[in-house]
């Protein structure tokens, strides 16, 4: 039996992250037994230096089970345009095997007007649809636009949405209206059906400077995550040197029966100081190790 410890205590022993390794790298992971189950996932932008096909063999050899795509214009993998300009070959492009399926997009669309941007997010949600993808993620507009005229353009794009069967989150992001956590849980509660992607990094290292963000909860319906410090320059740390709860975390979203994906989103930067598979790996085990 693996003893007890804190999540930074697991990041100092090595011995019980390999014991985790070998118990429960397959095991999907129990927020709450009677309601579903959650999963811990990782995005694709953990490994952009790579092609699509080798950023995804390497998820896999890491033994994650489940995938956060992003869809990105200006993204190395996969584009929306080339999603809306053939949708079967997009989904062949994000199938590796059986072990590993994706289970969410995060959506970044440039389009030349409104009715573009709807084409284009109407061939995601197809291929969300054949790809057995729930949920999808895209940043709210910009901090400097009227919250009138967002609410309007994203009660629009969760009924395109809802018809494709498809849940519409925005995600908490600096430089966007979502980037105080009081104007993100409004936004929701004036669009009916918009959830939250929660990324506390952009809560620690924003605006919001650290301040409790604890009113999005009830709104969440997916996370990204890293490890960030809230001195300039440390959106992103090592695991185990910044702010972030994971603990915390995990514990406010169980207290809303959170049944979804916990999402490793480690930046592939130019010129990273780590290994990029160590610290992923490392976060997975964490995450796992508290659930």
């Amino acid at each position: 039996m693996v003893p007890a410890v804190s999540g930074l205590d697991l990041l100092d022993r090595p011995d019980i992250v390999s014991r985790l390794a070998v118990g429960w790298a397959d095991r999907p992971l129990k927020a709450d037994v009677t309601e579903g189950t959650v999963f811990v996932a990782c995005s694709t932008l953990c490994f952009t230096k790579h092609p699509l096909d080798r950023a995804l063999r390497l998820i896999g050899e890491l033994e994650f089970n489940k995938l956060d795509v992003a869809i990105d214009e200006r993204g190395p993998h996969l584009k929306p345009s080339e999603v809306a300009a053939d949708v079967a070959l997009a989904a062949q492009r994000i199938r590796i095997g059986p072990s590993l399926s994706p289970a969410a997009f995060s959506v970044e669309i440039e389009a030349a007007d409104s009715e573009d941007y709807r084409r284009q997010l109407k061939a995601i949600c197809h291929l969300a649809r054949i790809s057995h993808v729930s949920l999808i993620t895209i940043p709210a507009a910009a901090n400097t636009s009227r919250a009138d005229e967002e609410v309007r353009r994203l009660a629009g794009l969760v009924h395109l949405t809802e018809t494709e069967g498809i849940l519409l989150t925005v995600e908490t992001r600096m430089g966007t209206l979502t980037e105080i956590p009081d104007q993100a849980a409004e936004l929701c509660r004036q669009v009916p059906g918009l959830g939250l992607t929660l990324d506390p990094s952009h809560y620690i290292s924003g605006p919001n400077r650290g301040a409790s963000y604890d009113q999005v909860y009830p709104f969440v319906r997916h996370v990204h995550l890293r490890d960030t410090g809230r001195e300039p320059g440390h959106f992103q740390v090592r695991v185990g040197q910044g702010q972030i709860e994971y603990g915390r975390i995990i514990a406010q979203l169980a207290r809303y029966h959170y049944n979804r994906l916990l999402t490793v989103e480690i930046y592939d930067v130019p010129d990273s100081p780590y290994v990029m598979e160590q610290e992923v790996r490392k976060l997975k085990y964490l995450l796992e190790s508290l659930i």
